[in-house]
């Protein structure tokens, strides 16, 4: 297990410290686990420009969105599907359609069609609506659905409830572990992923953070810079840039994972594939 942690760990250091280091050390490939030349420049250049609070705000707007939405369907699409066939007929071909889907897309070309079609270009239901159901996650919490004793639905049904009874004070209360799950799942991918945002945004005020990140590069022009400009942007190269980059996204990240972490493992065992 140490050795597995050192082997997790060794390359976030390695980039942190490239992050830190001056840019000849780093693009001389001097750094290993510890800053050379300690410069907080690549940061500098990160966070004095407005556009990423901007980009930020718009990628925590996404993940909430996303998150909270993706939760409301993987719930109330995992529930029916778990159920019987004498309860749900159409319980099979939903099935077999959602994980026909899961294996195969019709590529990006038409997915970019479709979302151009429905108006959605240029907006922020272009980011998260294409992100909402996620079948592997819906997998997880229908094995969890099927797991819940059966005597509780039964008790329920004699005493009067009906499925949204069912579902809301039965089987939400007892799920949160695999929901907290997958809502983990989703807040990662979410807050990760930049190709919607390059593909379907164009005002820069709607692009989200890893988009935006992307797109930052060094570029000294020294027809259009000052002495002192020229001086402040030769001291970051991409090579530190990136690497700061890299450690920018993973700040919320780390900064969520605690308060989900006792959820995860119960979770994602609850909701494995059960004999």
């Amino acid at each position: 297990m140490l050795v597995v942690m050192l082997l997790s760990i060794g390359p976030m250091l390695h980039t942190l410290a490239v992050s830190l280091s001056s840019q000849a050390k780093a693009e001389a490939g001097l750094v290993s686990f510890w800053p050379r030349g300690l410069t907080y420049e690549s940061y500098h250049s990160i966070l004095k420009d407005s556009q990423f609070f901007r980009s930020s705000w718009v990628s925590v707007q996404r993940v909430l969105w996303t998150t909270g939405l993706s939760f409301i369907v993987t719930l109330l699409l995992a529930f029916p599907l778990s159920r019987e066939t004498r309860q749900f007929p159409l319980r099979n071909p939903f099935m077999w359609l959602l994980v026909f889907c899961m294996l195969f897309n019709g590529g990006l070309v038409p997915f970019y069609i479709v979302v151009n079609d429905l108006g959605l270009y240029d907006k922020m239901a272009a980011l998260v609506l294409p992100s909402v159901v996620n079948v592997f996650n819906t997998i997880l919490v229908i094995n969890f659905f099927r797991g819940v004793p059966k005597e509780l639905h039964e008790s329920a049904s004699i005493d009067g409830a009906n499925p949204w009874q069912q579902l809301f004070r039965i089987y939400l209360p007892l799920s949160l572990p695999v929901l907290a799950t997958v809502s983990l799942f989703v807040i990662v991918t979410t807050w990760n992923e930049y190709l919607h945002g390059l593909i379907f945004i164009r005002d820069p005020e709607k692009m989200p953070l890893q988009t935006y990140l992307q797109s930052i590069f060094i570029k000294i022009d020294p027809s259009h810079m000052t002495s002192e400009e020229i001086i402040e942007a030769s001291k970051v190269s991409n090579t530190t840039l990136n690497a700061a980059k890299i450690i920018v996204s993973l700040v919320p990240i780390v900064a969520i994972y605690p308060f989900l972490q006792r959820y995860f493992i119960h979770g994602i065992m609850l909701g494995s594939v059960k004999e």
